[in-house]
């Protein structure tokens, strides 16, 4: 009987290793596919006029140096706006309200958001910044891709802080160092490669997003550092120039859509490598 039984389970246990890998190799499949259709077409349309050049008007040739500062400008207000926010509600989180049912309902509302879908986001900071406004900006485009950042940032925070052993709180405060001084000083400290972490994954995750930015920034084929007004994003751009029946829009497409990919896997190896050298030190 006990022969029987483990030859059941060994046969369980082999069909489940089995259909793992298949759903597995499944998943990659596609997963390369899309990467290397995307370097592939991407890659033959590269060159120099893509980061000298204005984004072009229909049938004519051009660049997406416009898009490249909008991305870089909203990403970096986006990051601005959400990840020092996200670091302070962390700490009040992981620090003052660790056990409270205040802390329990926020985490549960910060995980509503991170789940929330970015066109819903879009759309509510339309509603609360441009429709108040009256005309599309970089600026509501930065507010909607904070509230991306926010959750993500917050989440790190609170599990990198929890992670700090109670003795290194214990050690500080016996020695009459204030609270906002343990915090500042030896907590953070601890979790900043965590943090970092987290805010690097938060970038990656708002450098593609377009539903928001369709409801906010919108675009603008010209060069434009007014953050007030509509600005060229890639995101958009690549989705605009994607349905359009125009061959050079298309070239354009594929190679904004290269760089972004590009820009996604070199900021995700960046951020493995700082949880990478963070294990390395601990060990």
């Amino acid at each position: 009987m006990d022969a029987s039984l483990y030859g059941i389970r060994r046969v369980k246990n082999a069909l489940a290793q089995v259909l793992a890998i298949l759903a597995a190799v499944f998943g990659l499949f596609w997963l390369v596919w899309i990467v290397w259709t995307t370097f592939s077409n991407g890659l033959a349309s590269l060159n120099l006029a893509l980061f000298t050049q204005m984004t072009p008007p229909p049938g004519e040739e051009g660049g997406l140096l416009n898009a490249f500062f909008g991305s870089a400008v909203m990403s970096l207000l986006g990051i601005l706006i959400g990840a020092p926010v996200g670091v302070l509600a962390g700490t009040f989180l992981a620090e003052y309200s660790r056990k409270s049912w205040v802390g329990e309902t926020v985490r549960f509302v910060n995980d509503i958001l991170l789940s929330a879908p970015s066109i819903v986001l879009g759309l509510f900071v339309y509603t609360l910044v441009v429709a108040q406004m009256g005309h599309f900006s970089a600026l509501a485009g930065a507010i909607a891709l904070a509230f991306i950042v926010l959750p993500v940032v917050v989440r790190t925070t609170d599990e990198m802080l929890q992670l700090v052993p109670v003795q290194m709180r214990e050690a500080a405060l016996s020695l009459g160092v204030p609270q906002w001084k343990v915090t500042v000083q030896v907590l953070y400290r601890s979790s900043l490669p965590g943090i970092v972490t987290g805010i690097l994954l938060a970038l990656a995750r708002i450098s593609g997003e377009t539903a928001p930015l369709l409801f906010t920034a919108l675009n603008n084929q010209y060069w434009t550092t007014d953050i007030t007004a509509p600005m060229a994003n890639v995101p958009v751009v690549i989705f605009q120039y994607a349905m359009s029946p125009y061959e050079s829009w298309h070239t354009l497409a594929w190679a904004g859509a290269f760089i972004l990919t590009l820009f996604v896997l070199l900021v995700s190896l960046a951020a493995r490598a700082i949880v990478s050298r963070n294990r390395v030190s601990h060990d």
